[in-house]
């Protein structure tokens, strides 16, 4: 129930941003009624509507563009290191086990 809940409000609220941009136009082209209720009931009648919506073009093009080039060679480097010695008499630690 919770799922429809969410799935209508980002229905409306994508109905909105749309209309907002101008990529959706909802207009109402006939009125709607009520049924009428007797005892020989009468159906009802609902408005149609029409609905424009905007277009999105895609495309691509081949540009030229300066790019930078990466030079690759090799330099020896002095790097630091760790060294990690247990106190003596220490037993293995939990995650050795």
């Amino acid at each position: 129930m919770r799922g429809l809940l969410v799935l209508i409000g980002l229905i409306a609220i994508a109905a909105v941003v749309l209309m907002s941009m101008g990529m959706l136009k909802i207009t109402q082209s006939t009125t709607g009624s009520m049924p009428s209720i007797a005892f020989d009931m009468k159906g009802g009648k609902l408005p149609s509507i029409q609905a424009e919506t905007g277009s999105v073009g895609i495309g691509s093009t081949n540009t030229t563009v300066q790019m930078p080039t990466v030079e690759m060679k090799n330099t020896t480097v002095t790097l630091p290191t760790i060294e990690v010695k247990q106190a003596p008499g220490a037993g293995p630690t939990p995650a050795a086990k």
